[in-house]
């Protein structure tokens, strides 16, 4: 399917550093507004912290203690967006028996707002992803998927646009190719479509239609291939687009003890940032809005 028919047809169905941006769209009513992100990636079912005599990360993450952290956060800025980026699934005995339920439930009680679909999502088969969907009370965002032959169809949106204390936060979700990834047989009609493409079209709505003033991918599409240095990954999206202010990532497992920076199609800075793997950190990027301007800032917490 061409890529604006499949947007068109999903949108109608949908419901409703310099960092130095382009001028505000309503930028009258943002005057030293601060946004907080917290996200996270590739937790893997892991639900308890490390033990004490891990060799490399003992005593280290949990859901207990991300949990206080950013209800910490939240204490110290209110303004908070809790973003994940993918493969909440697989890895403990926790994903084999209630099958992704149990992460569901928990990132719902932690207050999550988005997440995107990572390829271990498919682990129990599409109809097993649908299957936990009510247990989570936040939204699946994922604009290259085309679910409109599965089971998933009307579960996921191509993106969301959040209001936040007078900020309008446009996000918007990329999946990685599945095939030779994941068995057919599990993701079934699920149709994969170009991430670059798909985003300029969904920056392209998110600013021009939506007018929001802070676009944010959730990517599951990987940081970086150093052995393949011309596979798409988060690093060539964020040069070969333009108008996303933030890259959140997940797949490739990779710690980023601060956020990169790399240069967009029009010179300006786009933020990349991936927190590694199962829990162990919590990435916080902080965004503050005064009249034109838009400066941000981020780092990786240690849980």
């Amino acid at each position: 399917m061409k890529r604006r028919t499949f947007l068109k047809n999903t949108i109608a169905s949908s419901a409703l550093v310099s960092i130095a941006g382009p001028s505000l769209c309503s930028f009258d009513s943002l005057k030293s507004k601060h946004l907080t992100i917290l996200h996270t990636n590739d937790v893997h079912s892991h639900i308890d912290p490390f033990p004490a005599d891990h060799p490399k990360n003992p005593n280290m993450g949990g859901v207990a203690r991300r949990s206080a952290l950013i209800e910490n956060i939240r204490k110290e800025n209110p303004n908070v967006l809790l973003l994940d980026a993918g493969d909440s699934f697989q890895g403990t005995p926790y994903y084999n028996y209630f099958g992704g339920e149990l992460e569901f439930k928990l990132m719902s009680r932690m207050g999550y707002d988005a997440t995107t679909i990572g390829n271990h999502e498919f682990d129990n088969g599409i109809e097993g992803l649908a299957a936990q969907v009510p247990h989570a009370n936040f939204k699946f965002i994922s604009a290259n998927y085309d679910f409109k032959n599965t089971i998933m169809d009307g579960f996921v949106k191509p993106y969301h646009v959040f209001h936040k204390n007078g900020i309008k936060v446009g996000v918007f979700g990329l999946g990685v190719e599945l095939a030779g990834l994941v068995d057919k047989k599990l993701y079934k009609e699920t149709i994969y479509n170009d991430p670059v493409e798909i985003s300029q079209d969904m920056v392209s709505i998110l600013k021009n239609q939506e007018k929001c003033d802070i676009v944010i991918c959730l990517s599951h599409i990987g940081y970086q291939y150093k052995n393949e240095p011309n596979k798409i990954c988060d690093a060539l999206l964020a040069q070969k687009t333009k108008d996303i202010d933030l890259i959140i990532g997940g797949h490739t497992h990779t710690f980023l003890d601060k956020p990169s920076v790399f240069d967009n199609l029009n010179g300006e800075k786009v933020l990349v940032n991936q927190v590694g793997c199962y829990g162990i950190n919590l990435g916080r990027i902080d965004f503050h809005l005064n009249n034109d301007t838009k400066t941000s800032n981020g780092k990786s917490i240690i849980i």
